[in-house]
C-alpha cells in the first residue's frame, strides 16, 4: 500500500521535494496543512500547485484511521476505537485535567511483553504501527477538540505495545510532534513509558531529549517482577535498573516508576519498605496505580487503606509518591479492555 503521509518527518518531506525537483518551501507548506490548519485531503491544500497536489495523492495515503466507536466518561475522559486499513483495531484515549488536556497513545496492535494484569497482552502482538499510524491517533484527537476550541498539550506513550520494541517509529512520531512548525507540543509534556527493553532505555538516554521516561516496574524485587512481567526474564530486575541510574547520569532527568497496585500480590507494606530501599538516592517519582479489573485475569484492586499506607512507607523513606487520579473508570478506559471487547465481537 501507499505510504501514510504522516509518516514523514518535515526533514523528509524537504528531501521529498528535492528528489521531485520542487522548492524545500513547499515541504514546510504541507507540514502546516497537516499539523496546523489538519485538512483531511492534499486537495484542500490550496498553496501547494494542482500537479504537486495530485502527485501527492498519487504516491501517499491520507486518512489512517477510521473511528470504529467512542465513548466518553462522566468525568471528560474519551475513548476512542480506531480501525486500521488491516481489520485490526487500536485504542487512544483523550484525558481532559485541570492543567490541560493529554492523550494516550497506542504504538503496537496488541503486545507481547506478556503482563499478567494487562488486557493490552490478550491475543498477544500482531504488529507494529508505523509512525503515521501513531500521529493520526493524535491528529484525529486534536481535530475532535478543535470543536471546542481545546488543545491537546501532554502526550503520554503508555497505550497497547512497548514503544522501546518499536523503536524508530516512536522517535518519528517524537520529532513530528515536537516540531516547532507542526503541534508544537513541548517536549517535556510527553512521556515515553517502557516495559523495561535496557537497549532501548540506553539509546533513548543518548538521544539528548528533553522528553520524560517512565518504567513500569510493578515489583521491587527480581523474583516478583518476572512473575508479573515475563519480560523481567529477559531483562532482569538488576540490568533495568542499571539502565535508569544510566538515564538519569546521562540527562540529569528525573525517571518516574510506574507501580500497578495488585491486591495481595505486591501491595504489602513489605513490599513497599523494599521498594524504598531500591530507588533511595535516585532522581526519581512513583506514581502507585490501582489496578484495573481485567475480567479475563484474576486480580483484585488494593483497598484504599492498604493504597494510603503504601504511599506513607514510600514518603516517610523519601520517595516522591502519587497515587494516580483515575480517569474514565465507567468506559473501560485501561489499556486494551476496548480492543479487547471489539476482538471478541468480531471473533463472535
Amino acid at each position: 500500500m501507499k505510504p501514510i503521509i504522516y509518516d514523514y518527518t518535515l526533514e523528509e518531506l524537504r528531501q521529498w521535494m528535492l528528489d521531485n525537483k520542487q522548492p524545500t518551501f513547499r515541504a514546510d507548506q504541507l507540514f502546516d496543512w497537516l499539523y496546523v490548519k489538519r485538512v483531511t485531503s492534499f486537495e484542500d491544500m490550496s498553496n501547494l500547485p494542482k500537479m504537486m497536489r495530485e502527485q501527492l495523492d498519487d504516491q501517499f495515503r491520507f486518512v489512517a484511521l477510521e473511528e470504529i466507536t467512542r465513548f466518553e466518561s462522566k468525568d471528560g475522559t474519551v475513548k476512542l476505537l480506531f480501525g486500521l486499513h488491516d481489520q485490526h483495531a487500536i485504542e487512544t484515549v483523550v484525558m481532559r485535567h485541570n492543567y490541560g488536556t493529554s492523550i494516550c497513545v497506542t504504538t503496537q496492535v496488541g503486545c507481547r511483553i506478556g503482563c499478567t494484569f494487562c488486557a493490552s497482552t490478550l491475543g498477544g502482538l500482531k504488529r507494529n504501527l508505523t509512525a503515521g499510524e501513531i500521529v493520526a491517533q493524535v491528529v484525529t484527537a486534536q481535530r475532535m477538540l478543535d470543536a471546542t476550541n481545546e488543545r491537546i498539550s501532554s502526550i503520554v506513550i503508555m497505550g497497547s505495545g512497548e514503544p522501546f520494541e518499536n523503536y524508530d517509529a516512536t522517535l518519528n512520531f517524537l520529532k513530528i510532534m515536537i516540531h516547532e512548525r507542526g503541534l508544537n507540543i513541548g517536549q517535556r509534556h510527553i512521556t515515553v513509558s517502557t516495559s523495561g527493553i535496557v537497549p532501548g532505555m540506553y539509546k533513548f538516554a543518548d538521544e539528548n531529549t528533553q522528553i520524560n521516561l517512565a518504567l513500569s516496574i510493578h515489583a521491587p524485587n527480581d523474583e516478583l517482577r518476572s512473575k508479573l512481567m515475563p519480560v523481567n526474564r529477559r531483562y532482569p530486575f538488576d540490568e533495568v535498573m542499571d539502565a535508569c541510574r544510566y538515564y538519569i547520569a546521562k540527562t540529569g532527568r528525573r525517571i518516574s516508576f510506574e507501580y500497578a497496585l495488585i491486591g495481595g500480590v505486591n501491595d504489602q507494606p513489605e513490599h513497599a519498605e523494599e521498594l524504598a530501599e531500591v530507588l533511595t538516592e535516585l532522581l526519581c517519582h512513583v506514581n502507585l496505580i490501582p489496578v484495573n479489573h481485567v475480567p479475563e485475569r484474576k486480580y483484585v484492586r488494593t483497598s484504599r487503606n492498604e493504597i494510603f499506607e503504601f504511599q506513607r512507607i514510600l514518603e516517610e523513606k523519601g520517595v516522591n509518591v502519587t497515587i494516580r487520579r483515575e480517569q474514565g473508570h465507567d468506559i473501560a478506559a485501561a489499556c486494551g479492555q476496548l480492543r479487547a471487547k471489539h476482538m471478541e465481537k468480531t471473533t463472535r
